[in-house]
């Protein structure tokens, strides 16, 4: 395993977010974290990566814990996309470029170059090099941040919504590029996500949250109705496509009752 989260707990101010999560994410595989608004997935990745400073519990990274790593070390293999991402006015090449800053020594080297290059390129940007960042639409935007954290070559990428701000054709050609270099060992993929039918279709695993806790981690083939229905307080019927489970509601009466929107 990659990284080993135990007993984790985090709260904001009185109010717990985190409550005692226990996972392991494993080598070279995609991972992706389910649950409702405001059920910790994002307070999670920040407190993986150290932007966030846990209550208790530990996180461990290759067998070393997480506070035990300088934020270089960390920055070196812990790549994060977070789910908004303010754009500046910088190019796309620069952008990714930064992406590199954890391995550059006095200067920016030919092999940073190329790895810059073959990021853009890897998410399909070679005509947007030059582009200033604060031009681009969000899919764009989102696209050159997903190139920065590759350039990095992390052990580990964190990902907060990767394919939110995508249209059908990003976001399927995304998907596809993580699982490409999850099973091409390039790196482990701990993604949050909203579309259960995509995550079912290109993840590997599922950690399912509510109310800041862990109520299932399984694979694929372990996905049932009472796990989603527990989750999302909503009547589900799964079916399967292509060995791939696929989720459709019943009914919405009860997810609108608890959602407070009416």
């Amino acid at each position: 395993m990659i990284l080993k989260v135990e007993n984790l707990c985090f709260s904001y101010g009185n109010r717990k977010v985190l409550k005692n999560i226990s996972f392991s994410l494993e080598n070279h595989r995609l991972t992706v974290v389910l649950g409702p608004n405001g059920s910790g997935k994002t307070t999670l990745l920040r407190c993986l990566n150290g932007i966030l400073k846990p209550d208790s519990g530990s996180v461990c990274l290759s067998g070393k814990k997480l506070a035990d790593y300088s934020r270089r070390e960390i920055a070196r293999k812990v790549a994060y996309v977070a789910q908004r991402n303010e754009p500046g006015r910088i190019t796309a090449f620069d952008a990714v470029l930064l992406g590199r800053k954890p391995h550059i020594g006095l200067k920016v080297s030919s092999e940073d170059i190329r790895l810059t290059c073959a990021a853009l390129h890897r998410m399909g940007l070679d005509e947007m090099f030059l582009r200033h960042t604060d031009s681009m639409s969000g899919g764009e935007h989102q696209r050159v941040c997903i190139a920065r954290a590759l350039v990095g070559e992390p052990e580990v990428m964190l990902m907060d919504e990767p394919a939110a701000s995508l249209d059908m054709n990003h976001q399927l050609a995304t998907l596809r590029l993580l699982r490409t270099i999850v099973k091409g060992h390039e790196t482990s993929v701990l993604a949050t996500m909203h579309d259960l039918n995509t995550a079912f279709r290109y993840a590997d695993r599922f950690l399912f949250m509510k109310n800041g806790r862990i109520t299932a981690s399984v694979d694929s083939s372990e996905i049932t109705e009472e796990i989603i229905e527990e989750v999302y307080s909503v009547p589900v019927s799964v079916k399967w496509h292509q060995d791939h489970p696929y989720v459709l509601p019943l009914d919405d009466r009860n997810a609108q009752s608890n959602s407070g929107i009416h």
